[in-house]
């Protein structure tokens, strides 16, 4: 699938004597397509990851400052 460094680019110029390795250049741009997706979602759920454990450690803090025992859901 890559090349020994990782680059996907090497590839696509090993089928260039005539071979049809099946994957053109269509392929790889939809390929890399579907990656960046993937890559946006996953930034997405760590934004959220980041906004739960914020308030989560908010209102830790809240309820120490007020003597309040957490409850079971923090732990």
């Amino acid at each position: 699938m890559s090349g020994p460094n990782g680059d996907l680019g090497m590839s696509a110029e090993v089928g260039a004597e005539g071979e049809d390795d099946g994957f053109g250049e269509a392929e790889y741009a939809a390929i890399n397509s579907m990656l960046d997706q993937i890559n946006s979602y996953l930034d997405h759920l760590e934004e959220k990851n980041d906004h739960l454990h914020g308030a989560r450690q908010t209102r830790l803090e809240f309820q120490q400052q007020f003597g309040e025992a957490p409850s079971e859901a923090s732990s």
